[in-house]
């Protein structure tokens, strides 16, 4: 009888022995993905804002200033930390001067916040277009870390601005993205 019960407890440890080898084991991939986390990558995205401006006439031409605060939506990705579909709060400060032959001059930083909280930082800027209704233009913006798990990236973004009727604006944008 003792051989026996000896037996049962020899294979029943036996046993989870091997299970425990088993989940160890279908563990790897994911440890090793983890480890092995992406150090560099591409997103699209789309933009769309209220706009907050207030304009003044100032020596050759004009100063505009204010607020775009609206969503920012991952449209593709080629991977964490910016994930497809992942919607951001995205918040602005626009700062524009406009010369009287048209030229135009905007520099925007923007704040984007994810639903966990972590936050990455942007600066736009572009030379041409306008800002006025039915008008925009293309410009480039330079991304500049961030929090948790956007800390120590860095990248640059294409996109295309648009101003839409009663104070909306949206760009869509093409990012590349990399951590040290």
């Amino acid at each position: 009888m003792r051989d026996e019960q000896d037996r049962k407890g020899t294979a029943v440890t036996g046993l989870k022995t091997m299970l425990a080898a088993a989940i160890a084991m279908s563990m790897l991939p994911v440890w090793h993905g983890t480890a092995d986390a992406q150090e560099a990558g591409s997103f699209r995205s789309q933009q769309s804002y209220v706009q907050d401006y207030t304009t003044i006439d100032h020596a050759a031409g004009a100063v505009t200033a204010g607020t775009l605060v609206g969503t920012s939506t991952i449209l593709e990705s080629s991977g964490p930390p910016f994930v497809k579909g992942e919607t951001s709060v995205a918040r602005c400060v626009v700062f524009v001067r406009t010369m009287r032959n048209g030229v135009v001059e905007v520099e925007s930083p923007c704040t984007h916040t994810d639903v966990t909280g972590d936050e990455y930082y942007l600066l736009a800027r572009r030379r041409e277009g306008d800002i006025a209704e039915s008008g925009g233009g293309e410009g480039r913006a330079e991304i500049m870390g961030g929090t948790g798990k956007y800390a120590g990236i860095s990248g640059e973004c294409t996109y295309v601005a648009r101003y839409l009727p009663a104070n909306h604006a949206d760009t869509s944008s093409k990012c590349t993205w990399q951590k040290p």
